[in-house]
């Protein structure tokens, strides 16, 4: 047996009273944010995410149980070395979809070149025909045709769903020259400019039901959708009674 001092039943009680401590201090952090500044919630975080990890500690070497909760380090990130008061910011964003419903996204992506014939070759017939029978064709209509952010709010009407996602926050001296880095973007990201990171996975979370109404929903918005061109295609298929619930995790510094 060891001869360091083990905890106490009182060092438990102590820790959990630091812990309730620290989740009322972030709650009256996260209250009184303003805007998009959240110093005060970052240093709350961290402080609550040292108390949980010391109270989890003691709980398991004195009673031989754990928490039922997890939060997330950022030890995959470097420490953070840029400038305290950076001029300029970049933001990186990966989402990763799997192509779900091919049927309808080469509808939705035809429904597109009928009503805009110049996104998919103008007045050549054959390529318009494409729009409808390539997947990557389709793609290429769809991720021109809308934004990012867009297409991530209406995946499932394009017939995507959502796969893992990651928003990195870095710091930079100045703004990059227009052009500067276009020809390779995610080639020169220092890990340890990055601000803040926050990911995006169904690992974070055990599957949950999705919500009927809600499936209803995306499935008269999406048939409305199919229909404004001209075109009708088969309806959704029956849709599985669980789907992964995406959990946003933010890992700041």
């Amino acid at each position: 047996m060891s001869d360091a001092a083990q905890p106490t039943a009182a060092e438990v009680r102590a820790a959990a009273s630091v812990l309730k401590a620290a989740i009322d201090r972030h709650l009256e952090a996260v209250e009184r944010r303003s805007g998009e500044e959240g110093s005060a919630v970052y240093a709350a975080f961290e402080e609550l995410a040292a108390a949980a990890e010391a109270y989890d500690e003691v709980l398991y070497e004195v009673h031989d149980e754990v928490t039922p909760f997890e939060i997330p380090s950022s030890d995959t990130l470097p420490a953070y070395t840029g400038p305290d008061e950076p001029g300029a910011l970049s933001v990186l964003i990966r989402r990763d979809y799997t192509v779900a419903e091919p049927h309808r996204l080469l509808a939705q992506a035809q429904r597109i070149a009928d009503l805009d014939p110049d996104v998919a070759g103008g007045d050549d017939a054959e390529d318009r025909e494409a729009v409808g029978s390539s997947l990557t064709a389709a793609v290429g209509v769809l991720f021109g045709e809308f934004e990012p952010d867009e297409i991530a709010s209406r995946h499932r009407e394009f017939g995507l769903s959502e796969g893992d996602s990651a928003v990195w926050v870095a710091a930079a001296e100045e703004p990059a020259e227009p052009g500067e880095w276009l020809s390779a973007p995610f080639d020169q990201v220092d890990p340890e400019l990055v601000i803040c990171r926050f990911d995006v996975s169904a690992s974070f979370e055990d599957e949950l039901d999705f919500d009927a109404e809600d499936e209803a929903d995306i499935d008269d918005d999406a048939d409305g959708a199919e229909r404004e061109g001209g075109r009708v295609v088969d309806a959704l298929d029956e849709l599985d009674d669980g789907d992964d619930e995406l959990e946003r995790v933010d890992t700041s510094r």
